[in-house]
């Protein structure tokens, strides 16, 4: 299938392409291109704690392929320890100005190290000091701790080039379920989930809003 140009809100099995990351491409870009919306690529990432509880958090899309959705992370997060017991996970986008949700379900893939390096050097100077001063979930004493730790490292780290962490790791979720939502007058919502099956081919089911 070939999609149509998506002027309208509506969706159906004709403006949809039969593969979900070609599908979420154009989403991604036209939400992007839109000047209403702040952080397009701010996704929820849903994970399961070793309490059997869902935990859910905010985090950057840093990049998307054929392979799955990349994000960035402390290897020693409780998000990362969780991935670590449990590599599968949740992502939601909710792009309000565009009347739209994304929702994905797979599994997780830690990337090679050169990866998580090449992105790390993409960062701002401060943000890659900051990576070295946050013990990210741990017990905090005040702010100031936390200033004081990265002033240090700026004394530190002047004059020359920033290391990566040790801790610094880059994740894909490789869906294995992508749900696209579109907005539709009286809650009569469109939406159309993809399920991977055998030979990695995509089946199509519209749903009930």
């Amino acid at each position: 299938m070939t999609p149509n140009a998506m002027t309208e809100s509506r969706l159906s099995n004709t403006l949809l392409f039969e593969d979900p990351l070609q599908q979420f491409g154009r989403w991604y870009k036209q939400a992007q291109q839109d000047p209403q919306l702040e952080l397009p690529e701010a996704m929820c990432l849903s994970t399961l704690n070793a309490r059997g509880y869902p935990a859910a958090r905010m985090v950057l899309l840093k990049d998307v392929d054929r392979r799955g959705f990349t994000f960035y992370t402390n290897n020693r997060s409780p998000k990362a320890r969780e991935l670590q017991r449990r590599p599968r996970a949740a992502l939601t986008f909710h792009w309000r100005p565009q009347l739209r949700q994304v929702r994905i379900e797979g599994t997780v893939d830690r990337l090679p190290k050169k990866a998580a390096d090449d992105y790390f050097a993409t960062r701002t100077r401060l943000s890659q000091i900051s990576s070295w001063a946050s013990r990210q979930s741990e017990a905090l004493e005040s702010r100031a701790a936390l200033l004081d730790e990265f002033d240090k490292l700026l004394v530190k780290f002047e004059g020359k080039k920033i290391p990566v962490p040790p801790h610094w790791q880059g994740y894909r979720v490789v869906p294995e379920r992508v749900e696209f939502w579109q907005e539709r007058p009286h809650r009569l919502h469109d939406r159309w989930l993809y399920v991977k099956g055998r030979g990695g081919r995509w089946a199509m089911t519209r749903l009930y809003p």
